[in-house]
């Protein structure tokens, strides 16, 4: 099977299952449209559908791929539009694989944020890809740049891209990010995610520097029902954390998730704030913080990948939260971050709404930056089967 008829199986919505259960079944309302929602049961199917109209595994699994593909492909339209519309622009222009078009898909990935590193690698792939398969025509290197593209992402250890959620114990997630990146919304909609999934969460306002911090984390714990601890502007924000900390035990909470100040610009304070926070942490539960969580806005481009080399020398640094995504049209920074830092994008946001803000995968990412090209890859599919089946 063609990687990209695989991707278009997993994906891509089927006309019969969108007339069955169609893909905004599921889909969530605003957040300032309706009140807060009340956590799912634990191992409960959170889909309200009769019982002639259950569905089995198997399409219960194949419509949660289809919702997640539809995420990815709205939330990176932008993205796609350059991506797709540069890729196809190149493969007329160039017609025959040699050296000049290989420089000029050096140029379009660079222009896309991919970084330089990672762009040099890429086509370095491709070369010997090229020269392997003996493709001589561009055309024919249209799947294979796609495919290079999840490898480079997946070229490490995949457990790594799972969250570090714990059975039966308490969770620590650390947030950490410069002001204005989405910091404090990222917090809410993990909190209402874990929320769904049957989890109770509870939120530490530990960014006690910043004016209006506290007030916004509260009004994101209350849109999603959680309860969040606070004290004071200008409180120490490891004093904030003891008591999150000691709050989350008692009342037998599961995730705790901990807002942080921002002050990139002062490294030293922010590394010595970081710590004591984490040494507070850390001695209450054994192994926290579980997850350090830095979010990025993806709209920023390279300067998110500088952003993000600056925090991995404050901190230990398990994750980043992408967020705007769905804002840039340089969405190939996620490869950067991914093969420059070896850092796992764990999270993006790929729009507005509560559930817009999605697990990263990259068979998922790259579809939503080559749908089209993936969905009207129909009739050379079939062509080949069929030459194979012969």
């Amino acid at each position: 099977m063609s990687f990209f008829k695989r991707l278009k199986d997993r994906f891509a919505p089927t006309e019969e299952k969108q007339e069955e259960y169609p893909l905004d079944t599921l889909e969530e309302q605003d957040y300032d449209e309706q009140p807060a929602p009340a956590p799912a049961k634990k191992n409960e199917w959170t889909f309200d559908f009769d019982d002639d109209d259950l569905m089995s595994i198997e399409e219960f699994e194949e419509l949660e791929a289809q919702q997640i593909g539809a995420k990815f492909r709205q939330g990176l339209e932008k993205s796609r539009e350059n991506f797709q519309n540069r890729l196809n622009d190149l493969l007329a222009h160039y017609r025959t694989v040699d050296e000049d078009f290989f420089e000029a898909l050096e140029e379009m990935l660079i222009q896309a944020d991919v970084g330089f590193n990672t762009v040099m690698e890429l086509v370095e792939s491709l070369r010997f890809e090229a020269k392997r398969q003996n493709i001589t025509e561009t055309e024919d290197l249209r799947e294979v740049i796609v495919e290079k593209i999840v490898e480079i992402y997946e070229q490490e250890d995949d457990e790594l891209q799972a969250m570090n959620i714990q059975d039966d114990e308490l969770t620590v997630i650390l947030m950490v990010g410069v002001n204005g990146v989405g910091k404090t919304t990222t917090i809410g909609k993990l909190a209402h995610r874990y929320r769904q999934q049957g989890k109770t969460v509870m939120l530490a306002a530990g960014d006690t520097f910043r004016a209006g911090a506290i007030e916004q984390l509260q009004i994101w714990g209350d849109r999603v029902g959680v309860e969040v601890v606070k004290q004071s502007e200008g409180s120490d924000p490891a004093a904030v954390m003891y008591d999150a900390i000691n709050a989350a035990k008692n009342k037998g909470v599961d995730i705790l998730i901990c807002d942080t100040a921002g002050r990139l610009q002062n490294k030293a304070n922010l590394m010595n704030e970081l710590q004591k926070v984490k040494k507070v942490l850390s001695k209450a539960v054994p192994g926290a913080p579980h997850e350090v969580l830095l979010a990025l806005d993806a709209t920023t481009g390279q300067n998110a990948l500088v952003q993000a080399k600056a925090f991995k020398e404050v901190t230990d640094v398990t994750g980043i939260v992408l967020t705007k995504l769905d804002g840039t049209a340089k969405g190939g920074i996620v490869l950067a971050i991914r093969n420059e830092l070896h850092i796992p994008v764990k999270f993006v946001g790929l729009g507005e709404k509560l559930d817009d803000l999605q697990p990263f995968d990259a068979e998922s990412y790259v579809y939503g930056l080559f749908a089209d090209m993936i969905e009207n890859s129909d009739v050379e599919t079939t062509q080949d089967d069929d030459q194979h089946a012969e």
